[in-house]
């Protein structure tokens, strides 16, 4: 085995949430093209056609399923729908999620709370779920972003305080589960990459801020995606419980 096989995921199966739109298609077929089957879950399963075409198009099997992940029974759907159609789970890529920016003293428990629901809990629903049928040598990565480790100024404390969640819930996860079930976990904690949450930003906003980034620019969406194929991947077996920041360098200015 050369060291570039060690990047290969061939014959395993991912699990893709929030794989309707944006970061989760890129996501999914990195995963694809990289040797992986992938059972795709988002809210609009109508979108999820155009995903399975990426994914098929790359050479591998996909399935789609309808997927709230607020919903701890819907997670296991997804993952009993994944067992069904290939007979495993080997990566999670824990994708779905939302983001508003309400002042604090205005946002509404619904407003709050369904962030939460969605970018945490639903973190930790679909963890589970997974976590109760891989094996040995599986991976989970965790969508953080640079908002759990640093400001950028807009108010954004329910979506904040999620990722920061997300974080803590890595850590968490990886020192009970690596050594005893052998399932790497760790996070990604994205900078600016075009998303449909980018494009609700206020206009200029992106721009400004990249005074605050070293690298001097936004990122691309597959810098991202392979970054997880490589936390999913052999060639990251000894990283559990981290989180890395892929924010061409925002995180530490």
């Amino acid at each position: 085995m050369t060291v570039t096989d060690l990047f290969r995921i061939d014959g395993k199966v991912a699990v893709v949430t929030g794989a309707s739109s944006g970061l989760g298609v890129d996501f999914a077929k990195a995963l694809a093209e990289a040797g992986a089957d992938v059972a795709l879950g988002a809210r609009r399963a109508d979108r999820l056609a155009d995903t399975a075409a990426l994914v098929e198009a790359a050479g591998r099997r996909a399935v789609s399923v309808a997927t709230d992940v607020a919903d701890a029974a819907s997670c296991q759907a997804l993952v009993d729908a994944a067992m069904a159609e290939f007979g495993r789970v080997d990566i999670l890529i824990n994708n779905a999620g939302v983001g508003t920016a309400v002042p604090a003293t205005r946002e509404t428990v619904e407003q709050f709370t369904q962030v939460i629901d969605i970018n945490l809990n639903g973190s930790y629903w679909m963890a589970q779920a997974c976590g109760r049928v891989m094996k040995p040598g599986s991976s989970i990565v965790n969508i953080s972003s640079m908002l759990g480790i640093t400001t950028a100024g807009l108010p954004q404390a329910a979506y904040a305080a999620s990722k920061a969640g997300i974080i803590g819930l890595t850590r968490d996860l990886a020192q009970q589960w690596t050594g005893r079930k052998g399932i790497r976990v760790n996070a990604l904690a994205p900078g600016f990459f075009a998303s449909e949450m980018t494009d609700n930003y206020p206009e200029g906003y992106i721009e400004q801020q990249m005074g605050r980034v070293p690298a001097g620019r936004k990122g691309d969406p597959r810098e991202l995606a392979a970054t997880a194929v490589f936390l999913a991947s052999d060639a990251a077996g000894y990283i559990t419980g981290q989180t890395l920041a892929v924010d061409g360098g925002m995180t530490i200015t």
